[in-house]
């Protein structure tokens, strides 16, 4: 038998999978004792590593990460890999978390649409809590309204509309100005990760 064929990847059995893999999954929504929390923006056509990567590789470090998302219950990436919304933006507040990621793919063209996006967003950056945003992310960032006079990077098909939003465009693998860190595709998740761990460790 031929595991990958029989491999279920309806929302009914991920939900399923997501229970058995982390069990501890509401009680985790609702720890505050000096751990971390990092929201992860989540759109359907996300990019599958730029969301995976973070919010798996942060839980390790003892960091609560939550999918947040603009109102559904399951977004499903380029491939249609599921990811279920554990918290609606709408009732999303920049006081509850200590960092925002927001992942590439398509999802960021979506999610710029949604003004309770951006505020989120804007507020994360304006309180100095980390603000980290890979591949087309930055079109998040650019409708926001936080870029001008940062350093950043991002996918080099944005670069014009980062420039175009006053930010100097850098091109390297992860890019740290302050509060704001920035990544340009998944080969650049390890740096991405890594900055915003120890961002949220120094804290």
């Amino acid at each position: 038998m031929n595991p990958v064929r029989n491999l279920d990847n309806s929302p009914q059995q991920h939900k399923h999978n997501m229970r058995k893999r982390f069990p501890d999954r509401n009680r985790m929504m609702n720890i505050s004792n000096g751990v971390k929390k990092a929201a992860v923006l989540v759109e359907d056509n996300y990019q599958v590593l730029e969301v995976w990567y973070p919010y798996l590789r942060l839980r390790e470090e003892g960091i609560q990460t939550v999918f947040v998302g603009t109102g559904k219950k399951i977004y499903k990436s380029k491939e249609g890999y599921p990811a279920e919304e554990e918290l609606s933006i709408k009732k999303a507040r920049f006081r509850d978390f200590d960092a925002v990621i927001i992942p590439g793919g398509y999802a960021p063209d979506i999610l710029r649409r949604y003004e309770e996006v951006n505020n989120f967003v804007r507020d994360m950056y304006n309180k100095g809590k980390v603000v980290a945003a890979i591949c087309h992310a930055g079109w998040v960032l650019v409708s926001a309204g936080v870029l001008r006079g940062r350093k950043v990077t991002g996918f080099y098909a944005i670069k014009d509309d980062l420039i175009n939003s006053q930010a100097e465009f850098i091109d390297k693998e992860v890019v740290v100005d302050g509060n704001l860190i920035t990544s340009r595709n998944p080969y650049d998740l390890p740096a991405f990760c890594s900055q915003i761990i120890k961002k949220l460790k120094n804290k």
